[in-house]
């Protein structure tokens, strides 16, 4: 006499595993699929979600600081009556931000003096003797001037110190491209100027500009 096996239940049961584990995968995708936030190429939200690029912020974000500093530009003999009356006064009406001193936008006309390690010294008519002018014109551009002279780049707005600092040196990289690339800055001495820019106001005698526009006569 011939056994023969009953398997008919095993497969059973093997059945209801295998369609366990199916209902339990599709559950999870679905999960996954609630949980994914799709994002379009090129988008805003794309841009924020890759790796900050100090190059790429520089180059997007300089027109829109230069053109606020050209609009609220102060003439600058205007601005050393107003500092050397009452600094504190003249910053609360013209600069932006405080702590080390409020940031300023300025515009002047007037011939380029010496330079010192790509700073020229700037003889302005109508000028104060006791003001020095002077405007930085690289190779290296220092400070964060251009970051902090509009008041809308705020620390909350980058990912750490590093990204803030660099924001800073970025917009400087910018602008030196922008405003300083077609001028030979070793040979500034002697030519009429005119320069928009900003300063911060530590010594209300001594002003060290970052240009945003220069036109060279």
């Amino acid at each position: 006499m011939t056994m023969k096996a009953d398997i008919s239940e095993p497969r059973h049961r093997g059945g209801w595993k295998i369609a366990a584990a199916i209902g339990a995968a599709t559950l999870l995708l679905a999960a996954m699929a609630l949980d994914t936030k799709v994002v379009v190429l090129g988008s805003e939200e794309d841009l924020r979600e890759q790796a900050f690029s100090p190059e790429r912020y520089g180059t997007e974000t300089f027109p829109s600081v230069r053109d606020s500093i050209r609009d609220r530009a102060v003439p600058a003999a205007e601005l050393a009556e107003a500092v050397l009356a009452d600094r504190t006064a003249a910053a609360e009406t013209y600069g932006v931000g405080s702590g080390t001193g409020a940031v300023i936008p300025v515009r002047l006309a007037g011939t380029m003096g010496e330079a010192k390690s790509g700073i020229y010294t700037v003889e302005v008519p109508d000028m104060p003797d006791e003001i020095t002018v002077r405007v930085q014109t690289g190779p290296a551009i220092n400070g964060t001037e251009l970051r902090d002279a509009t008041g809308d780049i705020e620390f909350g707005q980058f990912k750490n110190q590093i990204e803030y600092q660099n924001a800073g040196a970025a917009l400087n990289d910018a602008m030196k491209a922008e405003v300083l690339g077609d001028i030979d800055t070793a040979a500034l001495s002697g030519r009429e100027v005119e320069i928009t820019g900003a300063f911060r106001l530590i010594n209300p005698k001594n002003w060290l500009i970052t240009p945003v526009e220069m036109a060279v006569e």
